[in-house]
């Protein structure tokens, strides 16, 4: 199963209409997951009142935060 489709429990706050990790614990928890699953590093950046996933995919620079209790790339 993709961690993509894994449901994110955790809390989230709404920043600048995004969805973000309220902790830094519970992001970093999903950072290495994702890491894990994705074969790279990624790590953590606060944004506001939360905390996205960072990381580099295919040389390109990424961040993800949380959609329908989902992680979407954020755009």
């Amino acid at each position: 199963m993709t961690i993509f489709a894994a449901p994110v429990f955790d809390a989230t706050v709404i920043y600048d209409g995004h969805e973000l990790f309220k902790g830094q614990g519970a992001a970093k928890g999903w950072a290495e997951k994702l890491a894990k699953e994705l074969e790279c590093a990624i790590g953590v950046e606060k944004i506001g009142t939360g905390w996205v996933l960072t990381g580099t995919v295919d040389g390109e620079a990424c961040k993800w935060s949380i959609v329908g209790q989902r992680l979407k790339r954020m755009d």
